[in-house]
């Protein structure tokens, strides 16, 4: 199998709207876009919703919104993926894995 070959991933993510006024579906249209920047191609978007944690570490955040996305690309997407959401503070936690 060559390295050039498109895989199929699943990304899960945790998005953090407090205190702005990015809108979960825009924040969802800024993670395509960075899907994209690293040879993504996005095959499905789908809104869980608002969510409790299970583990709250912060009293202010006991909830968040999660989005799962699925896409393909190239093998080094996900590690590219989750480094340039690193420094987005609307995406809180991301976990992408092979679908």
């Amino acid at each position: 199998m060559s390295t050039n070959a498109h895989r199929n991933y699943l990304a899960s993510f945790i998005l953090d709207n407090r205190g702005k006024e990015e809108t979960v579906e825009q924040i969802v249209e800024v993670v395509k876009t960075e899907i994209a920047a690293v040879s993504g191609v996005v095959a499905s978007v789908e809104n869980i919703g608002r969510k409790d944690f299970a583990r709250v570490t912060d009293n202010k955040f006991p909830a968040a919104s999660y989005v799962q996305i699925r896409f393909t690309g190239p093998s080094s997407a996900p590690a590219a993926l989750t480094e340039r959401l690193r420094l987005k503070h609307a995406v809180y936690r991301t976990l992408v894995e092979n679908a």
